[in-house]
Order: structure tokens, then C-alpha cells, then sequence
């Protein structure tokens, strides 16, 4: 059997990385990277840190709009998949590769295997479609024309029950919970140098708030960008900040203008400092769904800068709260106090490689 796996962004490479090694004692795997995500620091680095085999193919897409992302995807990703004529096309999450990917294994009347099914930022049966995320149409459309939907959470697998896909629908568990545990040990052994976005080599300290930030309603205006930023004076240690390349200049800009001194602007971090970053940090703040699971995981505060949440189970206790990007909000917001429930684990057990591999070749067999 012949498993095609579409990747492109970093959330996508550490599902891989869990998964992808129990997979390929199984079947035979092609492994598809998009190029979605194109700097060293943003996916080399993540494949070399995670032994993640080397792709079988690169496409090198990435930039422009999202429709011109998504149509050099389909071109592209149909040549593969025409090729490999792979049994199953497996997919993960709700990027551009994502939905690229499941369009052209469904033209072809491939399977496809979607992994993290079923998650919504609003309730399912509330009018989606006056929504600007296009996160949420990635992963709707992606579950609609899928064969296999694996689920994280019991919600998710309620998400797909309201949505007529119960039938196709397995509860397997997290796949980042399963790295977050796995790569934990490795990721407390590293030196935790950052470089900062001058270039300089400097030390992570002791204590420090985390920050990501990425989000184009976050990140494309100076004054929305600005309110974040400037939380990090009002915090009593230093807020580190790994930037996203496409942000990098705004972000200097605005640094250097208003005089900001205790932010640490530094190029994107690996997953193993990502990892000893988020078990470390005082809070966190961030617009990343990965993210706010990973802060959930490790018992660490979360504050979102989002409308919307795609993981309402991590909104519990106060251990995950949404804020506008206004400074004084956010503000508020890192004052409140969270409970952390030790027995309250919604996303699986950290088995969740084994039972996707399962399923999957389950799935095979039966077909």
C-alpha cells in the first residue's frame, strides 16, 4: 500500500514527524512538502530537529494570494498524484496544501485520509459563511470530500456527527500532543540561543513571556500590530518574540519608532526551543492554533489574539483567553489568574500516531 502525504507548514511537519514513523513500518509513504512554508527556520530546520524523512518531492510553492497559492498547488500536486497513483492521500489541518492537496486526490478519485477533522471555530450549525477565516473554509471543504476523517477531540467528532459525517469519522486523538510529549526530554537539553533579527547570538532568559504573532489581521496593519507590541513594556520580564519572515520589517519598524525596550524581536525558532519555550514561559501570548494547544499541554497561560477559537476545549479555568489586539485588553487579560485541571486531558492519551496508522490501514484493507 501507498500512503501520499501533503505537508507545507510548520504545524503539518510535527504531526508528520509522530506520525510518519509509525506509518512507514506499515506502508510505503511519498512524502509531498508544498513549500508553503519556505525559510530554513520556518521547515528545514523542523525536518532535521524531528528526523523527519526527507521529501520525496518538494514543490517549492509559496507566496501570493491564497487563490494563486492554491492554484499552483493543484497543478502541481496533480503531476505528483498522477505519478505515485498513491491508494490514500493523507492531509493534516487547514493550511492551503491542505485543501490543494484534497481537491486533486478527490478529482482522482483517491481516498483521503484528513487528520484533525471536524475542528470549527464557530458552532456548526450558526450561518459560517459570514466569516473572513480562511483556516475554517480550508478544513470545511477538506472534511466535505474526505474518505477518513480523524478527530483530536470529542468535539470534533460532534462537529462531524451535526455535519451529517459521523459515518466517516474516528476519534484517534492529538498527533501534537503525541510530539509534544516525545520530543519534551530533547527539547530541555538545548542550548536555547536566539538570534536576534540584527543578527546577534543571544541567551533566552531564565524568565520571559513567549510571543507569536503571524495572522494577517494581526500583522498587516502598523497600528493593530503596534497594541501588541507594546504590551511587552507594561510586563515585568522580557516578552520574546520570534517573527515570521513576511513580518519581519514591520515589526523593526515599528520597534525602533516608539522605542520599544523590552521586546526581544528574534528570527523563527525550531520546535525543540518552541517546545522548551512554552514549558518555560511566565504566559503566552499568541494567534496560533498550535500554539494555544501546546501552552494547554504544558499548563501554561494562554492569551489569544483572535476573534474566534478553533480549540474551545482549551478555554477552560481560564487557562486560554481571547483578547482584541488592544493593548489594555491584553493587559487584563495576562492579569487573570488560571486553575489547571491535571486530570482534564481532551486531547487523547499521546497515542494518537498509533491509531491513525491504524485506521488507516484498517480503512485499506476493508476497500
Amino acid at each position: 500500500m501507498k500512503i501520499l502525504t501533503v505537508v507545507g507548514a510548520r504545524p503539518q511537519f510535527i504531526k508528520a514527524a509522530v506520525v510518519s514513523k509509525v506509518l512507514r513500518t506499515r506502508v510505503q509513504e511519498i512524502l509531498v512538502h508544498t513549500g508553503q512554508h519556505f525559510d530554513y527556520n520556518m521547515s528545514e530546520q523542523f525536518f532535521e530537529e524531528l528526523d523527519i524523512p526527507k521529501p520525496d518531492y518538494n514543490l517549492g510553492i509559496a507566496g501570493g494570494t491564497h487563490a494563486q497559492m492554491t492554484a499552483r498547488m493543484l497543478v502541481a500536486l496533480e503531476e505528483v498524484m498522477v505519478k505515485e497513483k498513491p491508494n490514500m492521500v493523507l492531509v493534516y489541518g487547514d493550511t492551503n496544501s491542505t485543501l490543494a492537496a484534497a481537491l486533486v486526490a478527490a478529482k482522482l478519485l483517491i481516498p483521503i485520509c484528513h487528520v484533525e477533522a471536524g475542528t470549527r471555530s464557530v458552532e456548526v450549525g450558526t450561518n459560517r459563511y459570514t466569516l473572513t477565516n480562511p483556516e475554517e473554509v480550508n478544513r470545511t471543504c477538506t472534511d466535505q470530500v474526505s474518505s477518513l476523517l480523524l478527530a483530536s477531540t470529542q468535539l470534533n467528532m460532534e462537529n462531524l456527527r451535526k455535519e451529517n459525517l459521523e459515518s466517516r469519522s474516528v476519534y484517534v486523538g492529538d498527533p501534537m500532543y503525541d510530539a509534544f510529549l516525545n520530543y519534551r526530554e530533547k527539547a530541555e537539553m538545548q542550548k536555547n540561543t536566539l538570534k536576534t533579527l540584527q543578527g546577534k547570538i543571544v541567551k533566552l532568559p531564565e524568565k520571559f513571556f513567549y510571543m507569536t504573532c503571524h495572522r494577517e489581521e494581526n500583522t498587516n496593519d502598523d497600528s493593530v500590530l503596534l497594541n501588541i507590541l507594546k504590551v511587552g513594556e507594561q510586563l515585568d520580564e522580557l516578552l520574546v518574540y520570534p517573527v515570521h519572515p513576511r513580518n519581519k520589517e514591520r515589526s523593526l519598524r515599528l520597534v525602533e519608532k516608539y522605542n520599544l525596550k523590552n521586546l526581544l524581536l528574534v528570527e523563527p525558532v525550531g520546535y525543540l526551543t518552541s517546545n522548551y519555550m512554552v514549558n518555560h514561559a511566565e504566559k503566552i501570548i499568541t494567534d496560533s492554533g498550535g500554539l494555544q494547544r501546546e501552552a494547554f499541554f504544558a499548563g501554561v497561560q494562554c492569551i489569544t489574539v483572535l476573534d474566534l477559537v478553533s480549540w474551545p476545549e482549551t478555554m477552560v479555568d481560564n487557562r486560554n483567553i481571547l483578547s482584541r489586539p488592544i493593548t489594555a485588553e491584553l493587559l487584563e487579560k495576562l492579569n487573570i489568574e488560571q486553575e489547571v485541571d491535571s486530570e482534564y486531558m481532551p486531547f487523547g492519551d499521546g497515542h494518537a500516531a498509533e491509531k491513525i496508522v491504524n485506521e488507516i490501514t484498517r480503512f485499506l484493507e476493508e476497500k
